[in-house]
């Protein structure tokens, strides 16, 4: 792990005590309600706050309480991106990336200023001072400047909460390609539902002050004595390529571990690869595969667990080769239906969303 740390902080009758570890790439969600911590973990991270415990990250100590050991914010070797982007009003936007960029010694950067301006779209922005900038390209100039310091860490801090949705629509897409483009790891805060199952690769869930649960997206997500396998919207996010299209019938065809999805035709290359969304309610089970149905994602599944979801609802657990799968049926279906655990069934998915 490139992340590890334990921190225990008492702020009036709030209590932080997490213990949690990240992977040394991609996009860690921190996702819970307000009040629950989220921020004061990631200050705690940035050195914002002094909380008792310890930190290291790739290996070297950022915190120690054990030996006195605490490194000030400014040696710690991050990136941070505010919900403001709390860029200097009086620089343009070139000043503000090389303000950043030139703090960091030649020999320790790892980032090239030209590749992060071109990938985050602001070459045309370099010039405007940021009061004329929209907030989608606000955004995109703080995080360009927080990478341009060459972190070993990126802190995100709900980047996109003080946005409008045609700003949030606008940078989300530069959000998704962090996965390909950054080797660190990246702690993103927030507490919308739609941001993790775009962005993250793992999630760490907050309640109170404490981790309840942490782990790869689809293994948290489908954990079923937490609250998030029980939400309106509960579900699961599939990784899935692009294999073929179909213009006749004007479909888009995907291949995951538990066989091949259809959806609605996208003009997406061959190849790519995507994530698509299966809701829970979007699920039905049958025992036979029906071949006579108009339904065209039905896979062979096996039942892993069964709880009561709600009163005369029935969330499953399945396993459809790899991929992890959930269904609510009501308790009727399942009575009828026999349904047990390591049965085989076959899931029917009505519906499939592309993020």
């Amino acid at each position: 792990m490139a992340v590890r740390g334990q921190f225990h902080l008492q702020q009036g009758h709030f209590v932080l005590d997490v213990n949690f570890h990240l992977p040394d790439q991609g996009i860690t969600a921190v996702f819970g309600p307000s009040g629950c911590g989220k921020t004061t973990l990631i200050r705690c991270v940035a050195g914002l706050e002094r909380a008792l415990g310890f930190l290291k990250v790739n290996g070297h100590c950022w915190q120690d309480e054990s030996r006195h050991f605490f490194l000030p914010t400014y040696q710690r070797a991050l990136g941070y991106v505010f919900q403001e982007a709390s860029l200097f009003p009086h620089l343009s936007v070139v000043k503000n990336l090389e303000y950043g960029f030139h703090r960091i010694p030649p020999q320790q950067r790892y980032v090239i200023f030209e590749e992060v301006v071109t990938f985050l779209g602001i070459t045309s922005l370099l010039y405007r001072k940021p009061e004329c900038l929209s907030g989608g390209e606000r955004q995109r100039v703080a995080l360009a400047r927080a990478l341009l310091t060459s972190p070993q860490l990126l802190l995100m801090d709900e980047p996109l909460a003080a946005l409008d949705a045609d700003s949030k629509a606008e940078i989300l897409p530069y959000l998704e390609k962090l996965h390909e483009q950054l080797a660190i790891p990246v702690l993103y805060i927030t507490h919308t539902m739609l941001e993790v199952m775009h962005l993250a690769d793992t999630l760490l869930v907050i309640e109170q002050g404490r981790v309840v649960s942490s782990g790869a997206l689809t293994a948290v997500l489908t954990q079923l004595d937490l609250p998030l396998a029980h939400t309106y919207d509960a579900g699961v996010v599939i990784e899935a390529k692009v294999v073929e299209h179909d213009e006749y019938f004007h479909l888009t065809y995907l291949n995951y571990s538990g066989g091949r999805l259809s959806l609605r035709r996208e003009n997406l290359p061959l190849g790519q690869k995507v994530r698509v969304v299966v809701n829970a309610k979007d699920v039905s089970l049958a025992i036979e595969n029906e071949v006579s149905s108009s339904i065209l994602n039905i896979f062979p599944t096996t039942i892993l667990e069964i709880v009561e979801d709600s009163p005369g609802q029935i969330m499953i657990k399945l396993d459809a080769r790899g991929t992890l799968l959930l269904a609510r049926i009501t308790k009727k279906s399942m009575v009828l239906l026999k349904l047990q655990i390591g049965m085989l069934v076959y899931a029917r998915v009505k519906s499939v969303a592309l993020l």
